[in-house]
């Protein structure tokens, strides 16, 4: 097993699709198929529900799916990383991120900054809010967005955005036919958690909200990555929440409903080192408040 293995796989699990798997990898369809027979006759495990369209993971698919993404973090952090001690001329600025601001305005963010600073080499590697402040502390990142509440002397931090929390549920699931859930509605309802390690994290978050409303939520499972807990909702293994912005994913197999508690919210921080103040770091501050600025005073989420 190499690691195209798990670039293949991850693949087909995000898109649900052989046909469009392979045209997002470059291949033929014929190949990748081939390559996940391949793959599950090494593990000795059936790994995709046959006959099933759209594609559909079994139990053993899900498990290997949240580890090879693991294993594929890592293994470009470790790229990324590596390559400084080879590349120490050349400027580079390394960003972590949860996953879930990918789908808010940091995209914004980085074509701004990458415009203003044409000759930086900009990377973004994923990692939770924990690991960010450990990565920010040894060098190894030099800004990080996530959405855990840390108070360090180390670390300068600023809430850019609270993000209101959305349900995600199945598409036949019986609360769509409410225009909005309260906590009483889904606290009977299995829930799917994440991240589940390392914490704490904004699976902490989500729990508080429930304890704050003396309400016990069932964990039916708890997975590493935001993508893998919305497989397992569309799968009807459970619910889960998400903020705001990850309704622009725009997945036909998972709607949205607002929760009618207000304040219900996860904050979106950027950090970066208390006593960095490069005019990068100015930049990219600047860039992500006149952002979110523009957005809220268009009376919409950053998309």
């Amino acid at each position: 097993m190499e690691l195209r293995h798990l670039r293949y796989f991850t693949t087909v699990a995000r898109e649900r699709s052989f046909t469009r798997a392979a045209e997002k990898l470059h291949i033929a369809q014929s190949p990748l198929s081939r390559q996940m027979r391949e793959l599950e006759e090494d593990l000795g495990v059936t790994l995709f529900e046959r006959p099933s369209r759209p594609v559909r993971l079994t139990a053993a698919g899900r498990f290997f799916n949240e580890h090879a993404l693991q294993i594929l973090q890592r293994a470009e952090e470790l790229r990324i990383t590596t390559r400084r001690f080879g590349e120490a001329g050349r400027r580079q600025f390394l960003i972590g991120f949860v996953g879930s601001v990918l789908y808010g305005g940091l995209p914004d963010v980085v074509r701004g900054f990458r415009a203003c600073y044409a000759g930086l080499e900009v990377a973004l590697i994923e990692m939770s809010t924990v690991e960010q402040i450990a990565a920010l502390k040894e060098g190894r990142i030099d800004v990080g967005f996530g959405r855990i509440r840390f108070d360090d002397p180390a670390i300068r931090r600023e809430v850019i955005a609270e993000e209101p929390l959305l349900v995600a549920l199945p598409p036949d699931h019986r609360l769509l036919a409410s225009e909005g859930v309260s906590f009483q509605d889904i606290a009977g309802e299995p829930l799917v958690l994440y991240p589940k390690s390392p914490r704490p994290s904004y699976a902490d978050q989500v729990l508080s909200y429930f304890s704050d409303r003396g309400c016990t939520p069932v964990i039916a499972q708890e997975v590493r990555e935001l993508q893998t807990a919305l497989g397992l909702v569309a799968a009807g293994i459970g619910i889960t929440l998400v903020p705001d912005s990850v309704r622009h994913l725009h997945r036909d197999d998972v709607t949205y409903r607002p929760l009618l508690e207000a304040g219900i919210t996860s904050p979106l921080i950027m950090s970066c080192r208390a006593s960095d103040s490069s005019a990068e770091i100015g930049q990219i501050f600047d860039l992500i408040r006149n952002i979110y600025q523009l957005k809220q005073d268009l009376g919409r989420t950053p998309a």
